[in-house]
């Protein structure tokens, strides 16, 4: 089983500029490395059974889910994370990278975001981050493949121009990339500081709540 193949555990938000819900803020997305592994564990755990099913393809106990997240090879693929407040992943983008064929590189997305985060557009938003990741890294062609019964990611991949191939219940979606530029490099630079000035905003409220609530009395805190 191909672990990295393209399934959205969520109903992926779109709007025609593939943008978060009109109203709310964006959702930052950081990128993610190998001391992420235990969260993105807790994460890839909290999907229930329908949610594995989108994500994977097929339901995926836990010791599979557990291999995956082993596995992950962070020197070659890119992993992207959205954090909460409380410093947990609630959206998860994986761009893994296959194998360049004469001269030309194809990378796979996957995505998955928590029940209680959807609505706020962050499934959008990592796909957004992965396709200027692609650019940047001189990938042609990024590939996804979901079931074709998942309107939602059906309408992503539609509104981003994509190539659609429908077979057996499934399908798969190719959008070629244009090459990278001055504003793809500087876009993608600006937006991982970004993520990572929010990340240390919430892990410093993070660790101030916890401080505040160590010295309350136990009948207060409770």
């Amino acid at each position: 089983m191909n672990m990295h193949r393209i399934r959205a555990s969520e109903p992926i938000e779109t709007s025609d500029r593939l943008s978060p819900v009109a109203g709310r803020a964006p959702a930052l997305v950081r990128e993610l490395a190998s001391n992420d592994r235990e969260r993105l564990l807790t994460h890839f755990r909290a999907l229930d059974k329908d949610d594995r099913l989108l994500r994977f393809g097929q339901f995926v106990p836990d010791h599979v889910i557990e291999n995956y997240v082993r596995t992950i090879d962070f020197t070659r693929d890119t992993v992207f994370g959205v954090f909460d407040h409380q410093l947990e992943l609630v959206g998860v983008g994986h761009l893994a990278y296959l194998p360049a064929e004469g001269g030309k590189r194809t990378a796979e997305f996957g995505v998955s975001v928590v029940e209680s985060a959807r609505g706020n557009g962050i499934g959008t938003k990592l796909f957004e981050r992965a396709a200027i990741r692609s650019r940047n890294t001189h990938v042609t062609m990024l590939y996804m493949h979901c079931l074709s019964h998942n309107s939602t990611m059906m309408h992503i991949a539609k509104k981003a121009g994509m190539k659609i191939e429908y077979a057996y219940g499934e399908a798969d979606a190719y959008l070629t990339l244009p090459p990278a530029d001055h504003t793809s490099i500087i876009s993608e630079m600006l937006q991982e500081q970004a993520a990572v000035f929010d990340y240390a905003i919430k892990r410093q409220a993070h660790r101030t709540a916890q401080i505040f609530e160590s010295l309350m009395p136990s009948s207060i805190a409770a």
